[in-house]
């Protein structure tokens, strides 16, 4: 079974990630993981964060030339601005007099609506936010992106599977239904500013991106996440926390500014009569099939076999430009929230998040079901298995 886990603060010196229970032999470099942050930084509306905070990749633990070696990875992504927040986020106590002249060390007591702030500094005893918006940042799914590339090529190399994501919906603009894109078009996308797949629909996203900016607003949108290539019976119908899509669910769920989560059609199947929303089964000359997609590739908590499609909604950021009202904890008082951050919208870089949080419950799954301490191993498992279907 896979673990993972990940430490830091979005300013402290790195974040840390570990994943641990990954076979040998998977091949992995450090200019995966750091190609992988780049896409995460991707998108239309981004602030200058996004230019100026690099991402410095370090594995510190479990490969060795290139190839994991059975123990638990280990990958540091080191923080360029740390230079600049070295005394107010120091681990080591620092001088009072000091962290006084510092305008970094203002105390942050003007919680932001929709942030972790007000109900983080309540649950943790914090006079101000400062302890809780660092660690609750988004700034930690650099550390997921890095964990979820190293899970991408395990899926790769052990199954063949694929997986890929691309933007649905953005502020209220919809793509046409029915595009599902294959890994051929990863390029494409990431070159798309909106990284979304139909041009006219891109390009009235980047228009509404614009009109955000200039009304000093945010905006939010869908993302899809798609699998090409898992096997079926992936999951299990046995228990609740063992079906693939509650997974699924609960992973995409996870993601900051994540609200709803739907697999294939989702919600659009609850206004669906019977007869059309499920999807029927016939003979091919590859096996047994089905004719449509609408429930995303999963039946009963397992994978069918067929393309995976998930997809999860993103609510606008929470820090915006025209600040909203809260209280100074400090005073009681009515206030504004504090505002530390320039994105419009980050629902592009959301379907990396998504891509690797995917990644991360299907490597996972599969080593549930084909087990392998190498990764030929658990390709050799997979491969027979697939052998012993009568309809595959």
């Amino acid at each position: 079974m896979l673990r993972w886990l990940t430490a830091g603060e979005s300013h402290g010196p790195s974040l840390v990630a570990i994943l641990e229970g990954l076979p040998a032999h998977v091949a992995v470099t450090s200019a995966d993981v750091v190609a992988a942050l780049a896409r995460r930084r991707l998108g239309y509306g981004r602030g200058a964060r996004m230019k100026f905070e690099q991402d410095e990749v370090t594995i510190v633990g479990g490969v060795r030339h290139g190839r994991t070696q059975g123990g638990p990875v280990a990958i540091q992504v080191g923080n360029t601005e740390w230079p600049k927040w070295e005394r107010v986020m120091s681990a080591d106590p620092v001088d009072p007099s000091e962290l006084e002249s510092l305008a970094r060390n203002q105390a942050l007591t003007r919680p932001r609506p929709g942030h972790a702030d007000l109900v983080g500094m309540q649950k943790y005893a914090f006079d101000e936010a400062r302890p809780v918006l660092e660690r609750a940042s988004a700034r930690e799914t650099a550390a997921r992106v890095a964990l979820g590339r190293v899970a991408a090529n395990f899926l790769e190399q052990a199954v063949d599977a694929r997986v890929v994501s691309h933007v649905v919906e953005l502020g209220g603009v919809a793509a046409p239904g029915g595009l599902v894109p294959g890994p051929d078009d990863v390029a494409r996308l990431d070159e798309n500013p909106v990284r979304c797949l139909d041009p006219d629909a891109a390009q009235a996203m980047v228009a509404a991106i614009d009109q955000a900016h200039q009304d000093g607003d945010t905006l939010g949108g869908v993302v899809e996440v798609v699998v090409h290539g898992l096997p079926p019976g992936l999951g299990s119908h046995v228990h609740w926390d063992r079906r693939l899509d509650s997974r699924l669910a609960g992973a995409l769920m996870g993601i900051q500014a994540i609200k709803g989560v739907e697999v294939g059609d989702g919600f659009a199947l609850a206004a669906t009569p019977g007869s059309r929303a499920h999807d029927e089964i016939v003979p091919t000359a590859d096996g047994i099939r089905r004719t449509s997609d609408r429930s995303g590739g999963t039946e009963g908590g397992m994978s069918t076999g067929e393309i995976l499609r998930v997809r999860a909604a993103m609510k606008p950021i929470a820090t915006v430009p025209r600040a909203l009202k809260t209280v100074d904890v400090a005073t009681g008082e009515e206030s504004v929230a504090h505002h530390q951050r320039s994105d419009v919208c980050a629902v592009p870089a959301a379907g990396i998040v998504a891509e690797a949080m995917v990644a991360l419950v299907l490597a996972d799954a599969v080593l549930e079901k084909f087990g392998g301490d190498s990764v030929q191993e658990t390709r050799r498992n997979a491969q027979s298995y697939l052998d012993t279907l009568r309809f595959r």
